[in-house]
């Protein structure tokens, strides 16, 4: 995708026959030139924060999508879905212990350790109060999961649940907003 600054050099290289190179530093053209990368810089900063942002979304269905792979792509009962679900939620107490061992006794607990500690929890209370996953439980929805190659605007076409510790799936709506 061509960006706005290198149109905009285009543009201005046609009109002076090809030399972008002498500009005067306050000319219409220079400014021009300016405004547009400013604007490109702009771009690729909120497109840098959607990504992270949308990235805990993608490793989740991601997730899922592994363990329907595992087996064999057929759909999951609700005690097997909890189950996934454990094991999603827990799948950085390896590498929090390791880092939690690895601190000498009585220093403080290291950016990282902190970081898994508060993405387990979170994890958690999300589990407590419904745990929003993409629907495998029948045939046609674990199909479109497994078809899902990783684009952000095939999510939207798979049927979402909530799952809490207690309850049955209830639908739920694609987490626009992001997830924990």
């Amino acid at each position: 995708m061509p960006s706005s600054l290198q149109k905009t050099r285009k543009h201005i290289a046609k009109k002076r026959n090809g030399e972008v190179n002498a500009l005067h530093v306050k000319s219409r053209d220079s400014l021009r030139l300016h405004k547009a990368g400013v604007r490109d810089q702009r771009l690729e900063k909120l497109a840098a924060a959607r990504g992270k942002r949308e990235q805990p979304i993608v490793d989740r269905v991601a997730f899922f999508q592994e363990c329907l792979a595992e087996m064999n792509n057929e759909p999951f009962d609700v005690e097997s879905v909890k189950s996934q679900i454990q094991k999603f939620i827990h799948q950085y107490d390896e590498e929090y212990d390791s880092i939690k061992k690895a601190r000498r006794p009585g220093r403080p607990a290291s950016a990282r350790e902190d970081l898994l500690k508060i993405k387990i929890a979170a994890l958690e209370e999300e589990y407590q109060n419904g745990f929003v996953l993409p629907d495998f439980t029948s045939a046609e929805s674990a199909k479109l999961l497994e078809n899902w190659k990783g684009e952000w605007a095939y999510l939207m076409s798979l049927s979402w649940v909530k799952v809490s510790v207690a309850g049955q799936p209830r639908p739920s709506e694609f987490p626009s907003k992001g997830i924990s």
